[in-house]
């Protein structure tokens, strides 16, 4: 975490501090990330999860295999920055559910809280960047692909 912003660092220990915890004795971890892949949708897509609006997000299950990542798991706590790395919340997992693409529905479409927030909007956007994110691995998009579909809640501000 050396390469951290230092607001992600202040902000996790002012949140310790909120319930009562501190730095040194608290068992909680968290990890901190940018929603998309470029500076506008990083930045806008934050906004929306300070708004409320944006209580979800999905990802490629077959990426976290790749990248030997841990899937997120309910209660997890991440710190959402602006591309810039700046923090400006902190989230924790309510819910995750693993389904095909092709399952995604208008309920998760809307608790992603993207665009119109319909399932016809998600899904132009998700096919989208996965098949951007895809060809980085030479990996072809297909509806049957599992996603981690994540449900949020706002804990710190």
């Amino acid at each position: 975490m050396e390469n951290e912003h230092a607001s992600v660092i202040k902000m996790w220990e002012d949140y310790l501090f909120s319930i009562g915890e501190d730095i040194e004795d608290t068992n909680k971890s968290y990890t901190s990330w940018y929603f998309c892949s470029d500076k506008e949708s990083a930045d806008n897509l934050a906004k929306l999860v300070l708004q409320g609006t944006k209580r979800g997000t999905a990802s490629l299950y077959d990426i976290y295999d790749i990248d030997d990542e841990e899937l997120p798991k309910v209660y997890d706590y991440s710190i959402i920055t602006n591309w810039d790395g700046a923090a400006q919340c902190i989230i924790r997992i309510k819910k995750i559910i693993i389904l095909p693409f092709k399952d995604v529905n208008e309920e998760m479409a809307e608790i992603e809280g993207e665009g119109d927030k319909s399932l016809e909007y998600w899904r132009r956007v998700h096919i989208d960047f996965f098949e951007k994110e895809l060809e980085e691995y030479n990996m072809k998009f297909s509806k049957d692909m599992p996603v981690v579909f994540e449900e949020f809640e706002v804990v710190y501000k």
